[in-house]
């Protein structure tokens, strides 16, 4: 454990170094005052709904793809030891039934957006 959180430390500093400029020079949605008090490209209630929902989802998308790849580390790095091997793949499955649960639900929300829309 003690090597994986030698591994583990830097690759975090790294990633949030690397991550502050692209904060930094993120497009937020604002509000325009012009057209109502709906951030982007939302005209009314519900396409705001629904702006947050795939906002939510693609956050949802990125941690499970986080996950696989902390599982296939897991995988990886358990040097024969059957138990991190079992969990690091369960890690993994997991992580892909999530990600099939992620990409039905956007395709489901589109669909009932375009029809509402």
């Amino acid at each position: 454990m003690k090597i994986l959180r030698k591994i583990w430390n830097p690759f975090i500093l790294t990633a949030t170094i690397l991550a502050f400029p692209a904060v930094s020079q993120a497009k937020l949605p604002l509000i325009n005052p012009a057209n109502g008090v709906l951030p982007g490209n939302a005209t009314n209630p519900i396409s705001f709904l629904f702006l947050i929902i795939n906002t939510l989802l693609a956050i949802a998308g990125l941690l499970a793809v986080l996950f696989i790849i902390i599982g296939g580390f897991q995988y990886i790095t358990s040097a024969g030891n059957e138990e991190r091997a079992e969990a690091g793949r369960k890690t993994l499955v997991n992580a892909i039934i999530g990600i099939v649960i992620i990409i039905l639900s956007f395709v489901i929300i589109t669909v009932i957006n375009n029809a509402l829309g």
